[in-house]
């Protein structure tokens, strides 16, 4: 079992007349977070662990923010985008996500359920595979004082495409010397092992 681990990190600053969009989720606030893209610091913090699991670039390499084509681009969008083409194309599954967000204002505990229920359906995940916690930031730097928002985020991915390699490559050592199904059942129980049939002139009449 191949397992990698990726953290990312996001930090916008807050101004006026911007949505507040985290985990695809509008807060209602007087500030919103300001971006080439909606700035949702938790998906693109999110983003940048996937990438950084398995060694990718960040996601500015993917989405800079010199292409006009992509402003305004949700990052929920870039989310799945990068999770279909980059890590569901290397054959690895997510087996969960942890988040802190840092917020002095507004106060996100009561929307914390939505933003993992959204981010769990986004990513094609059950309950309990995405964590998302707030907490301020003491009233100190930008975050303290409410200019600014950030969010940490780290994540397991397991790759698949080893696991089937390594049963395939076991049954292939093992199958010949005719083990019965009970001893192989561990490797894959769809596989119906056969007795090996005697040729013609050597089978016993009873």
């Amino acid at each position: 079992m191949e397992l990698r681990i990726g953290h990312g990190y996001d930090i916008h600053r807050l101004v006026m007349g911007r949505k507040l969009i985290l985990g695809g989720i509008e807060i209602p606030f007087e500030y919103g977070l300001l971006g080439h893209s909606d700035a949702d610091c938790l998906c693109h913090a999110i983003t940048d662990a996937l990438l950084g699991a398995l060694a990718l670039p960040n996601i500015g390499q993917f989405y800079p923010d010199t292409d006009k084509k992509t402003i305004g681009i949700t990052s929920t969008e870039i989310l799945q985008n990068i999770y279909k083409n980059e890590i569901l194309q290397r054959n690895y599954k997510i087996i969960n996500i942890d988040c802190t967000i840092i917020a002095q204002e507004p106060k996100l505990a009561p929307h914390l359920n939505l933003m993992c229920q959204n981010l769990t359906k986004l990513l094609q995940l059950s309950g309990g595979q995405v964590g998302i916690k707030a907490t301020t930031h003491e009233g100190l730097d930008a975050i303290g004082e409410k200019k600014a928002i950030a969010c940490h985020s780290v994540c397991l991915l397991e790759n698949l495409g080893l696991c089937r390699k390594v049963k395939n490559k076991l049954f292939d050592l093992f199958s010949p010397c005719g083990l019965i199904q009970e001893q192989c059942s561990w490797i894959n129980p769809q596989i119906q092992v056969q007795e090996a049939v005697p040729p013609d002139g050597d089978s016993k009449g009873t």
